[in-house]
């Protein structure tokens, strides 16, 4: 495995408990603005963006298992942009699907899905600022 692997690991396991620590808030603060519609938006825009944190990362550390095949790179990019796509296209799906929904706060949705962007941003930052990671590529 590459060096950064631990990196993406941790960052995988922070994303998680972000994530669920993000439906809980904002959940919570969903229940008090709007009761059972701003759960529910509160909630899932949370859970979205945690979703789309973790098909990030997990696409780019499953894709870094190739690293010794002669064709990794495009193996890897391959994956990681097959994720971004699926990101995309779900994206736009859901909205579409979640557009107009009477059980469903859009504002605590969209809040939700802002702060979990927001989180994952962070938790890129800390946790590539605190690894440790030769300057140099992996030796063969």
């Amino acid at each position: 495995m590459p060096t950064s692997q631990p990196v993406l690991l941790r960052a995988l396991r922070w994303g998680i408990l972000a994530t669920i620590a993000l439906v809980v808030v904002f959940g919570g603060i969903g229940w008090l603005v709007a009761e059972g519609r701003g759960l529910t938006g509160g909630a899932m825009g949370a859970a979205f963006a945690g979703v789309f944190l973790l098909l990030t990362v997990g696409s780019i550390a499953f894709a870094n298992r190739f690293v010794d095949s002669p064709v990794y790179v495009p193996v890897f990019f391959g994956i990681v942009m097959g994720a971004w796509l699926v990101k995309f296209i779900g994206f736009i799906v859901a909205l579409l699907i979640l557009r107009g929904q009477p059980w469903l706060d859009p504002r605590m949705f969209f809040f939700g899905l802002l702060a979990g962007v927001i989180v994952s941003l962070v938790i890129d930052v800390l946790v590539v600022t605190k690894s440790r990671i030769p300057y140099v590529s992996d030796p063969r």
